[in-house]
């Protein structure tokens, strides 16, 4: 995948390391680690997925399969100064997050 100023939507999966307090610290795309700049606010909010497009039911007890959880970071490699900006996101009941976008 090459870094445009503007990609596309790509939903490709990435690995995400998180602070024991929940916020991102890097993430690992297109075999690098990217940085996320801790001077640089991140971007934490929810979705509302319908489900009833994608499944004909729900099953009781399952949990959340509403809440898509998104992320918007601004990262950056140790050899490259210069900020991107990735969004994550993660469907309901996933564990793998994905890259939506960066620009």
């Amino acid at each position: 995948m090459s870094l445009a100023t503007e990609a596309p939507h790509t939903l490709e999966e990435v690995a995400v390391r998180f602070s024991p307090d929940g916020t991102p610290m890097a993430v690992r795309h297109d075999g690098h680690i990217w940085t996320v700049d801790p001077d640089v606010h991140a971007t934490h909010w929810f979705t509302r997925e319908s489900w009833w497009d994608t499944q004909h039911r729900a099953p009781i007890g399952i949990g959340d399969v509403v809440s898509v959880e998104h992320w918007q970071l601004q990262t950056k490699l140790a050899s490259n100064p210069e900020l991107l900006t990735f969004t994550l996101r993660r469907d309901p009941l996933a564990t793998q997050w994905l890259l939506e976008s960066i620009s």
